[in-house]
């Protein structure tokens, strides 16, 4: 039997279009990820029609609460999905972009600011194989 993450735990800022998750942000034409502060709370109805098109995921991110173990990215101890793009010469930003869950963001309390600089060029294909770490 699985338990439920805390409430108030820490959040994965690469999370699934589903119901329940956080709309944190939109992929822009550049690629680039646009936050939204606040971040908004997706229903159904969001999802069904996010789901017209291509995968939502390439055209937003979501938050929902981390899973840590039972996530194909979870290194043991924390998320590899910031530490493989903090380990790329990503090119971020100087500023910390706005963000509606930098309290509680996973990413944010594993790697600081430096997560917050690449965040924007993070988009989440959830067809992808695991990052190798």
């Amino acid at each position: 039997m699985t338990s439920e993450p805390p409430p108030d735990g820490p959040l994965c800022p690469s999370a699934r279009c589903e119901p329940d998750a956080l709309l944190i942000g939109v992929v822009g034409t550049s690629g680039r990820v646009g936050h939204l502060t606040p971040a908004v709370p997706v229903d159904d109805s969001f999802v069904t029609k996010a789901r017209e098109g291509r995968a939502p995921e390439k055209r937003f991110r979501f938050a929902q609460p981390c899973v840590e173990g039972q996530c194909r990215h979870w290194t043991g101890s924390r998320c590899g999905v910031i530490d493989a793009a903090l380990s790329r010469d990503l090119e971020s930003q100087e500023s910390l972009p706005r963000c509606g869950i930098r309290p509680r963001c996973r990413w944010f309390a594993q790697s600081g600011a430096a997560a917050c600089r690449v965040c924007p060029l993070v988009v989440t294909d959830v067809s992808a194989a695991p990052i190798e770490t």
